[in-house]
């Protein structure tokens, strides 16, 4: 079940931020090549294709055209969160409760050389005038 609601939960956030929205319009573009079949049964899909991809011109459908897939782009949708100026933290019991803390070190201080840094910038020895 939770692997269900992550999948649905990274779809919607997916096709609400990016261009994937475009192929939930793919029945639209179907349905526009099927009218434009019985129009002229003799087009194939590729020419359908370039008509309205290639070189698209404003016709009498041209409103349907527009709602095809990849036509019109949107901006993504973006979030922001701000904090407003008035915004208090309040404590039950007017103090704050100390945060518990330990130190990770960063490296292992027993397998690293403490020389090597110093000798990186020394100035040259030999001159070779």
């Amino acid at each position: 079940m939770k692997k269900l609601i992550a999948i649905v939960l990274l779809s919607l956030y997916l096709v609400s931020t990016t261009e994937l929205y475009q192929f939930l319009k793919i029945p639209t573009l179907i349905e526009h090549y099927w009218e434009h079949k019985n129009l002229n049964p003799e087009m194939t899909l590729i020419a359908f294709l370039k008509t309205h991809y290639d070189h698209p011109v404003k016709d009498k459908d041209y409103t349907k055209d527009r709602k095809l897939p990849f036509v019109i782009h949107t901006t993504p949708l973006a979030l922001v969160f701000t904090i407003n100026k008035g915004f208090i933290f309040e404590f039950k019991n007017g103090q704050p409760e100390k945060i518990r803390h330990h130190k990770i070190p960063s490296y292992d201080e027993d397998f690293c050389y403490k020389g090597y840094l110093n000798s990186v910038w020394e100035p040259p020895k030999f001159s070779f005038l």
